[in-house]
């Protein structure tokens, strides 16, 4: 980022802070905020937060995990005061009365992108036929646990390549960037949510993968039926989902729920 698009960010978070001061002004003690999530969200998420505590006094402590690891958490009895994740697992959370249902709000949705090391030859990331070609060709092959690996493996199988690439596919690390494996030279050509690729040094981000074969997750949030500080959790989504915050959704990959 150059330094007059990082001075453009901290203008616009300027002036979220601005308005959410006064819309979360009737808020009278601060209170610590437990949120647990997946990574999804966690680009715009970490510079919008700043923000909040700034306005409200409240401290936000944040803890990723991978998606079907913190659903699992939350459905066994974990207690966070928001949890975010993508919708389904929100939605089965709620099913479970694990969250309380009119608090949910669609927070970004992002769509999944391709990665390869930095100089590495371009592969042609503007067709599907050209992915498909890059899979056959690739030596290593890495994708998420979460919703866009799971994309790519029924993409893989609709191709008809499972058993063809099996043996190509690099195992994911828990809490580390597709980008990062690419990065370090452990996979040739990488997939995940955009907003996670785009933050990781040492890649080329190729763009999103073809609308032919996109697959776009829209990740949620809801308060928790066991959350400490209701009121301050509740405010921690009214910021994520004002419209001010928008443009900051949007300069990480996103797009606003």
């Amino acid at each position: 980022m150059t330094a007059g698009a990082r001075v453009g960010t901290w203008v616009k978070l300027g002036a979220v802070s601005a308005v959410s001061a006064v819309m979360l002004s009737g808020i009278a003690n601060a209170s610590e905020i437990k949120v647990i999530g997946s990574p999804g969200t966690r680009a715009p998420y970490t510079l919008l937060v700043p923000g909040f505590e700034k306005a409200t006094g409240h401290k936000v402590t944040t803890t990723w995990g991978g998606v079907n690891a913190v659903a699992k958490r939350v459905a066994d009895g974990e207690v966070a005061d928001v949890v975010m994740l993508p919708v389904a697992q929100i939605d089965d959370l709620i099913r479970q009365g694990k969250l309380i249902p009119e608090t949910r709000v669609n927070v970004a949705s992002s769509g999944v992108g391709v990665a390869i090391r930095a100089g590495a030859p371009k592969i042609d990331a503007a067709s599907s036929d050209g992915i498909r070609k890059a899979l056959l060709a690739a030596k290593t092959i890495a994708y998420s646990a979460g919703p866009s690996g799971v994309h790519i493996e029924r993409l893989i199988a609709k191709w008809g390549l499972t058993d063809q690439l099996k043996a190509k596919i690099v195992p994911p690390i828990s809490d580390v960037p597709i980008g990062e494996v690419v990065a370090r030279g452990d996979a040739e050509i990488g997939f995940q949510q955009i907003s996670e690729l785009l933050p990781v040094k040492g890649i080329d981000y190729l763009g999103p993968l073809p609308a032919d074969i996109q697959e776009v997750t829209l990740f949620s949030a809801a308060v928790h039926k066991s959350a400490g500080p209701a009121d301050a959790a509740r405010a921690l989504l009214k910021f994520l989902t004002a419209p001010e915050a928008a443009a900051i959704i949007r300069k990480t990959g996103m797009e606003p729920g």
